[in-house]
């Protein structure tokens, strides 16, 4: 049998003439007429090479194919109603989703973790799997694999849909007997060591990607390269949790997002202190697919994060 040659209403008809047993009954429930329902039993005969309701002495009964079909038929005509109805709002306390997210440190600190934290109560069984840029590849996100990457993005596929989460300044993160904490020059700054932290995108980062003439640039050094500076850079790394521990000596400073160094403003060996020249903010977008656009937990989601982000401060 084609499938494409079959009529699936003809399979609504059938169910209610085996609930019937009548085809006047049947034309009424289905509010068809009584020779279009007499037709469609005749289609139907046809299409299973089988009588399917015969007349008896108790009226019409159906055939030992059409009793074997009937709860095929339910289950099917079942499948079909659940597969056309418009899906329903998005239930965070009832879900049990797992929501896959790309971040980096920073924003799974500042962001993530706290956002987390405020869900645990209200959507008890909704889970989330955090993936670090160097976890995926442009294909995962392309397929839906992930649900949203978060970060710093210098190029994005023109399919991907995307929404600016914060825009972040910079401040300078030492100890507080750190030598810089009291005179706030750009010379004192550019005579300390310091820590070379960032992770941008997704996907594996080499250091031959960010080299310039043998320096490894971030968008601090963007910055001091408009002056001409360089700085002295002992430590590289892509983890911003590493910066509070390398901290613990009056030797470095670390350059970070503000909020990321908010996370540091009550401990009381390190102090926030700002940046002798100017940089440009950071933005920081959350990406998705486009295959994910209109799904109802995933608006939920966004939605979700967007707001909770906005009481995410800087100051």
């Amino acid at each position: 049998m084609n499938i494409k040659k079959v009529d699936l209403n003809l399979l609504v008809y059938l169910n209610v003439l085996l609930e019937e047993r009548n085809v006047s009954r049947a034309a009424n429930k289905l509010a068809l007429t009584q020779p279009t329902m007499s037709n469609a039993l005749k289609r139907l005969r046809e299409l299973f090479d089988d009588p399917l309701l015969v007349r008896t002495a108790e009226g019409m009964s159906p055939t030992e194919k059409a009793t074997k079909l009937k709860p095929e038929i339910v289950s099917l005509l079942s499948l079909a109603e659940k597969i056309t109805q418009p899906d329903k709002d998005f239930s965070p306390a009832q879900s049990r989703l797992t929501f896959r997210v790309m971040c980096n440190d920073y924003i799974e600190a500042a962001l993530l973790a706290p956002f987390i934290q405020s869900l645990l109560e209200c959507a008890p069984n909704l889970s989330f799997d955090l993936y670090g840029p160097g976890d995926i590849g442009l294909a995962d996100m392309e397929k839906g694999h992930i649900d949203l990457a978060l970060n710093r993005f210098t190029s994005l596929p023109k399919t991907f849909h995307q929404s600016s989460i914060w825009r972040d300044n910079f401040c300078c993160l030492v100890h507080q007997e750190h030598p810089y904490a009291q005179a706030l020059d750009l010379d004192s700054y550019l005579t300390a060591e310091h820590i070379w932290v960032n992770q941008t995108g997704w996907g594996a980062e080499t250091s031959l990607a960010n080299n310039r003439g043998g320096q490894q640039f971030s968008w601090v050094d963007e910055a001091l390269a408009q002056l001409d500076k360089t700085r002295n850079i002992r430590v590289y790394t892509r983890h911003y949790g590493l910066t509070s521990w390398l901290l613990r000596q009056p030797k470095l400073i670390a350059t970070l997002p503000r909020r990321q160094a908010m996370l540091y403003k009550d401990d009381p060996q390190l102090r926030l202190v700002r940046v002798p020249f100017q940089i440009v903010p950071i933005e920081i977008k959350m990406i998705w697919s486009p295959l994910l656009q209109h799904s109802k937990a995933h608006q939920w989601l966004r939605r979700s994060l967007s707001t909770f982000a906005s009481t995410v401060v800087d100051r």
